[in-house]
């Protein structure tokens, strides 16, 4: 069970509002894979666990908008307007919650080190009604230049 538990997968709990729609304020209990971290398989649009930078005893909900080298633009939360231009630095994630206007995430602490992912959620298990995959969802990731949000890869080389 131990190996399971630390290199398979989590049964763990995505709570509070930064993530709805997608996830219920009052919590949802979701499946969590952790082999997508340790092969580097999380992708932009992936939902992941992570631990919080602002305070590692807690963990964090959100979506992945940007991998390093990754050049995003994200509105800034609350109807302000405006929008934060980012390069993502090598190692680190950018991560934000669904529900932007309601969300503490890397527009307040800045490019998530990777090394902080627990796992990436692939599953909603609780409640039952609700019950199914978790998406990844790219499209919240535009090419630059789009209104709203966007993401653009980095030339390689």
């Amino acid at each position: 069970m131990n190996v399971i538990h630390t290199y398979g997968m989590e049964v763990t709990m995505c709570l509070g509002p930064s993530m709805l729609p997608t996830f219920n304020h009052r919590g949802d209990v979701v499946l969590m894979e952790r082999v997508s971290v340790l092969v580097d398989g999380v992708e932009n649009g992936d939902v992941v666990i992570s631990r919080s930078p602002a305070n590692p005893k807690h963990t964090v909900c959100k979506r992945v908008l940007g991998r390093q080298g990754d050049h995003i633009e994200v509105p800034t939360a609350g109807n302000f307007g405006g929008s934060l231009r980012v390069k993502v630095p090598k190692g680190h994630l950018w991560l934000q919650g669904d529900n932007k206007d309601n969300s503490t995430d890397s527009r307040d602490y800045g490019p998530v080190p990777y090394a902080l992912l627990k796992g990436k959620v692939f599953a909603k298990v609780w409640p039952p009604a609700e019950a199914g995959w978790v998406r990844n969802e790219r499209w919240r990731s535009v090419p630059v230049g789009d209104t709203g949000m966007g993401v653009t890869r980095r030339p390689a080389g």
